[in-house]
């Protein structure tokens, strides 16, 4: 009788076991393919930010020589002060531009983040 006891109680400790196993494989798998969507995320995160730097810059320097060819054709005090509204008005539309992007950019991040959590639940 006793040697029955332990082949049950033997055969309770494996499928434990393979329970357990099973177990910590599946949240190994979670935990890796979570940490590769992070990884994911990050780097796209990094290419979008480095391209919003390049165009950023290039539009800072189209409205630079803009304001410099409108300086250097201004004759009088009325046409500097011209010069001056127009090139505010196109900075002032440039911000709004790129206060829309980055809100943009914002809500496409806390989107990508939430799906991550979604598609790799942590439980």
């Amino acid at each position: 009788m006793p040697e029955h006891s332990e082949a049950v109680i033997a055969t309770a400790v494996e499928r434990v076991t393979a329970e357990t196993q099973t177990r910590i494989a599946k949240a190994s798998e979670r935990a890796a393919g979570f940490l590769f969507g992070a990884q994911k995320l990050m780097l796209e995160e990094f290419v979008f930010l480095g391209n919003e730097f390049l165009d950023r810059a290039q539009t800072e320097m189209h409205l630079f020589s803009e304001l410099t060819s409108k300086m250097a054709g201004a004759h009088s005090v009325k046409d500097v002060r011209t010069m001056y509204e127009e090139c505010g008005k196109h900075q002032l539309e440039f911000i709004r531009r790129d206060c829309d992007r980055v809100f943009k950019n914002g809500e496409r991040v806390i989107e990508a983040a939430s799906n991550l959590f979604k598609s790799h639940p942590l439980n």
